[in-house]
């Protein structure tokens, strides 16, 4: 796909004003408030697994309004000493999957957290276990559109409280060090990361890796590709309700939060992307409250860099851990 975007030049500058919600920071507040008030401890159970390098959990904890949410955690074997920990979260429609297929963060040396996504998991891969007990109003066909009337009710409030309780419980195991977290994640995944960083304190790493749910208003309108024309299909039915959509959109928009974001941070962005257009991953990493640096794919798609970009995310977390 040739490329259809801004510039290279322009991309690396570009830093586009996003509408933010004068009580942007008070929804937050409440939202997170509220839920760790449900939260329970979080519960690891040891499973049989093939693998010698690697001790695997099966794990449930407390996320949004206290629901479940299951993922698996790994340790590498014959550790005692508390770990840095790496939280990740997934691309969209997958699940947690199975044990083996993430196995580099924690033969790396670190605790490693994979957190399954409410209610997804069974776009292909190898599935998930949480489901999402709230309703929606009328949707389109996905997930963007869920509850999409109403801030409270949008299915991204639920994900990323989540997201960040699950940062949460992983800092309450022993095995953990609670000031060395880091979190990632690509695409969908690197959206949560987004979101996660810029609602929790005291990370020592962000690495949103081609993220999704990052300036809404020019996605939409900028590629024809889902998950962003799932809106835009909402749109063409329920005509005259832009407004009040994005809107909606504004309180999860990865801009919005990455401006509240600290922790160092390293972005990844293709630039013939049409799924995750560049000039909106370039919008968050622009907008970043910390430093933050980007690894640039100038002839990939939505793949990104794949293996190469995670040697490059191992590289830049050692070095915040080294510093």
């Amino acid at each position: 796909m040739p490329r259809f975007d801004l510039p290279i030049e322009e991309l690396r500058s570009y830093r586009p004003e996003v509408a933010e919600p004068a009580d942007f920071d008070d929804f937050w507040e409440q939202t997170l408030e509220e839920s760790r008030a449900a939260a329970q401890p979080i519960q690891l159970r040891r499973i049989d697994s093939p693998l010698q390098s690697v001790e695997v959990y099966d794990v449930t904890f407390s996320g949004f309004n206290g629901d479940p949410v299951g993922g698996w955690l790994l340790f590498p074997v014959d550790t005692d000493e508390p770990l840095p920990a790496v939280v990740e979260f997934n691309g969209y429609g997958g699940g947690r999957g199975l044990p083996h297929e993430r196995l580099g963060w924690a033969s790396s040396g670190y605790a490693h957290f994979f957190m399954d996504t409410r209610g997804q998991g069974s776009n292909g891969g190898t599935g998930g276990v949480t489901p999402d007990p709230h309703g929606s109003g009328p949707a389109a066909s996905g997930f963007m559109t869920r509850g999409i009337e109403d801030p409270s009710n949008y299915y991204y409030r639920r994900v990323y409280t989540d997201a960040v309780l699950a940062i949460d419980a992983i800092r309450s195991l022993d095995r953990v060090d609670a000031s060395r977290v880091a979190v990632c994640g690509g695409s969908q995944g690197g959206g949560i990361a987004i979101a996660a960083a810029g609602l929790s304190t005291g990370l020592i790493a962000a690495m949103p890796d081609v993220p999704f749910l990052c300036q809404f208003e020019r996605a939409v309108g900028f590629t024809g590709r889902d998950p962003y024309n799932e809106i835009a299909r909402y749109l063409s039915v329920h005509r005259g309700a832009e407004g009040r959509i994005f809107e909606t959109l504004s309180y999860f928009d990865g801009v919005n939060l990455a401006r509240r974001a600290t922790a160092p941070a390293l972005f990844s962005v293709a630039l013939m992307d049409p799924v995750c257009p560049p000039s909106t991953v370039f919008a968050a990493r622009n907008n970043w409250g910390g430093v933050a640096e980007i690894a640039e794919y100038a002839f990939n798609e939505h793949e990104g860099g794949q293996g190469v970009q995670w040697q490059k995310q191992a590289a830049f977390l050692a070095e915040q851990l080294a510093g």
